[in-house]
């Protein structure tokens, strides 16, 4: 399931990142890894970005970029 289809506020875990060595770059400069726990907090109107929280700091991504990663809903 990628990033973009989740609901705000449903905790879920980053699987991997499809696309290339960029977004997996640019992914993991701004402190986001395979493993880690995530969620959807907001979502800007009018095709904006997302904001996620994670390890407690908040992230925009753009919708694009949300599209490029897969992650599981966490128990």
């Amino acid at each position: 399931m990628k990033l973009i289809n989740i609901d705000d506020n449903v905790q879920v875990e980053i699987v991997s990142f499809r696309g290339g060595r960029g977004i997996s770059l640019k992914l993991r400069q701004l402190g986001l890894m395979p493993g880690d726990r995530i969620i959807v907090t907001k979502r800007a109107p009018f095709n904006g970005p997302l904001l996620v929280e994670a390890s407690g700091r908040t992230i925009a991504l753009g919708r694009g970029v949300a599209g490029k990663i897969e992650v599981k809903v966490c128990e």
